[in-house]
C-alpha cells in the first residue's frame, strides 16, 4: 500500500494541521506496517496557480504543438497526477484559511483535476476515475463550526474537500478535526485531545502494543 502525505501549512513549529497529519500517518503505519509513505510539501514544491500556460492538461496529439513553458507546466501537471493516482490512501493536512483551504492546496487539487485522468464526462454528466481510494483529512480550525449551526455555512474548508474528491470518485472520505485552536490554550488542548479521538474512529487505535484497526 503506498499512502501520500501532503501538508500545505506555511507554518512549521505551531502548525496544527502539520501535527496532526504526522499523528494520523504514524497511526496507519503502526496498523498497517507495509505501508510505502511519499511526503508531498506543499509549501515548498507547490505548484504554480493555473495561467494560460497550465490551464488543462494535454497529452497524445494536443501535446504536439506546445511552448516550451507549455510543456513544463504539463510536466509539472502529470507527475503530480501520477503520484495521486499511484497512492492508495492520501492523508491531507488542511488548515482553514478564511473559511476555505489554503492557496497552496487550491493549486494542488487544480493540477490533479484532469478531465480524462481523475474524471471524465458523460453523456449521463461527469463520472469519478480515481475511486477506490481512502482520504484522511486532517482539519483544523480556529473556530467551532462542525456543531454551530451559525458558523455552518461559511465552512467551505471541510465541505470542498468532501466535493471535489468525491467528484473524483472517492467515496472512502475520513475527518481527523481539531477545532478551536485560536481560543485559547485549554481550547487548543481539548481540540487535540478530540483529533485523537477522531483517529480512532476512523483509523483504528493502538493500545499497548495490540492494533485495533477499523475493518
Amino acid at each position: 500500500m503506498k499512502l501520500l502525505h501532503i501538508d500545505c501549512s506555511p507554518l512549521a513549529q505551531g502548525s496544527v494541521s502539520r501535527e496532526l497529519t504526522r499523528r494520523v500517518v504514524e497511526r496507519w503505519k503502526a496498523i498497517h506496517p507495509r505501508t510505502m509513505v511519499e511526503y508531498l510539501d506543499l509549501c515548498k514544491n507547490a505548484p504554480s496557480h493555473l495561467d494560460a500556460d497550465s490551464l488543462g492538461f494535454r497529452f497524445g496529439a494536443d501535446a504536439e504543438n506546445l511552448s516550451v513553458e507549455q510543456r513544463r507546466q504539463n510536466a509539472v501537471s502529470e507527475a503530480l497526477v501520477t503520484q495521486f493516482l499511484s497512492a492508495g490512501v492520501i492523508v491531507v493536512g488542511a488548515p482553514m484559511y478564511n473559511f476555505g483551504v489554503p492557496s497552496q492546496l487550491k493549486a494542488w487539487i487544480d493540477r490533479v483535476a484532469q478531465a480524462g485522468r481523475t474524471f471524465r464526462y458523460t453523456e449521463k454528466g461527469p463520472m469519478g476515475l480515481a475511486g477506490g481510494k481512502t482520504i484522511v483529512v486532517a482539519s483544523a480550525r480556529g473556530g467551532i463550526y462542525s456543531t454551530n449551526p451559525a458558523l455552518a455555512s461559511l465552512d467551505h474548508q471541510e465541505s470542498y474537500l468532501k466535493a471535489i474528491f468525491g467528484f473524483f470518485g472517492i467515496d472512502d472520505i475520513r475527518f481527523v478535526r481539531a477545532e478551536g485552536v485560536s481560543m485559547g490554550d485549554e481550547a487548543k488542548r481539548r481540540a487535540l485531545a478530540s483529533a485523537d479521538l477522531d483517529m480512532d474512529a476512523v483509523i483504528g487505535r493502538v493500545t499497548r502494543g495490540e492494533v485495533e484497526p477499523i475493518q
